[in-house]
């Protein structure tokens, strides 16, 4: 399975990001190219560290399951997932350029990303191959929502 510390997987993300433009639609959702970028960010300082967020209630009963389930196979996430409330990006318009260069600057970080495991919001303990792949899919995601 995919890994987000994989270099040649970085690699193909990164030039998958610098394809993107103020001119990219979604495929679904209601982001913009803006807002799906920031999201993306924020999503990244929590993976990283930088920041923490409380477990949901509904992910203590299945978040374990639910991650077990994402991560059994290849099969890229699935359209209109649910996120924290402290992802979602209200404002519509910024410097996109800027946003790109914050998203490959972390997902270049992973090179030396040493944290063992840690506390997701929702699906509560991963280890480092988890995390991996969970950010993994999640940028993977977001890209195909960009046709990129």
């Amino acid at each position: 399975m995919k890994t987000i510390f994989d270099n040649a997987t970085r690699e193909e993300l990164i030039s998958r990001i610098n394809s993107l433009n103020a001119d990219s639609r979604p495929q679904w959702g209601t982001m913009n190219v803006y807002q799906m970028l920031k999201h993306c960010n924020l999503a990244e300082e929590f993976y990283q560290g930088k920041t923490e967020h409380k477990r949901m209630f509904l992910g203590r009963i299945i978040g374990q399951w639910a991650l077990k389930e994402m991560l059994k196979d290849d099969a890229p996430m699935r359209r209109n997932a649910p996120t924290s409330n402290k992802f979602k990006v209200s404002e519509t318009t910024g410097d996109i350029e800027a946003e790109k260069k914050k998203f490959i600057d972390y997902l270049n970080a992973y090179d030396n990303f040493t944290t063992p495991e840690m506390i997701h919001w929702f699906f509560g303990k991963m280890t480092r191959e988890q995390i991996g792949q969970l950010v993994y899919k999640h940028t993977d995601h977001h890209l195909r929502q960009f046709n990129s």
